[in-house]
């Protein structure tokens, strides 16, 4: 019986330890739910919008790779910016955040996406702008242009709401912490209070008590 008290502090240690490795792994991991779908259908568009042109003649894999087409079109240095960042975060890392749900990937496709939303602003600005020197301005955003940059502002906002908000399975390992947090407590309490209670308590006699002393007095006789 003087065992149960430490097999029982053993036994709620080890809970302790499982249920924090447990909240670390979660941690580390995303539940997109139904954004998922949506984020998948974003990465195919952007995958499109490299097929379709970016400016005039040039699609976006001639933008990306810097070919004649983008020579001619006077490609300007944010739709070569735009491109890349589309290709890599807006399609490369989402898909991988969508495969491995790690947390980490989804915060730099976030990151990475709302940077390119910007850049593209500035692509198709620089597309509707007169060149230096007085020459023509070129040709206008092409339709490639315009679905990219439609996609990472959309991208940007679902991934956004993916990296902030915490699963249902977070939030009941957080209740559990909490309840395991007020057990343990309640528990080293009750073993405070068993061990207060539980002291040798030594009561003596008075030396001098009216008891007492009728009790070791012998009567006298007259």
């Amino acid at each position: 019986m003087s065992d149960q008290p430490s097999r029982d502090r053993e036994a709620l240690r080890a809970y302790e330890k499982d249920l924090s490795k447990a909240e670390r792994k979660v941690a580390g991991e995303i539940d997109p739910g139904a954004r998922g779908m949506v984020v998948a259908v974003c990465v195919l568009l952007a995958m499109v919008s490299l097929l379709l042109m970016h400016a005039g003649s040039a699609s976006g894999l001639e933008v990306l790779t810097n070919g004649p087409d983008a020579t001619t079109e006077r490609i300007a240095l944010p739709s070569q910016v735009f491109v890349w960042l589309l290709a890599v975060f807006g399609i490369a890392i989402s898909m991988l955040a969508l495969a491995t749900r790690r947390w980490v990937l989804a915060w730099i496709a976030l990151c990475g996406c709302a940077v390119a939303s910007v850049a593209g602003m500035f692509a198709i600005w620089t597309r509707n702008t007169t060149g230096v020197g007085g020459l023509e301005p070129p040709s206008g955003a092409g339709a490639g242009l315009l679905l990219g940059w439609a996609v990472v502002i959309v991208l940007t906002f679902h991934w956004s709401r993916v990296v902030w908000a915490r699963s249902t399975y977070q939030l009941a390992l957080e209740e559990e912490r909490r309840e395991q947090a007020a057990i343990a407590e309640a528990f080293y309490q009750a073993l405070r209070d068993k061990r207060a209670s539980g002291l040798p308590e030594r009561t003596q006699r008075p030396a001098s008590s009216p008891e007492g002393d009728d009790a070791g007095d012998e009567p006298t006789t007259a």
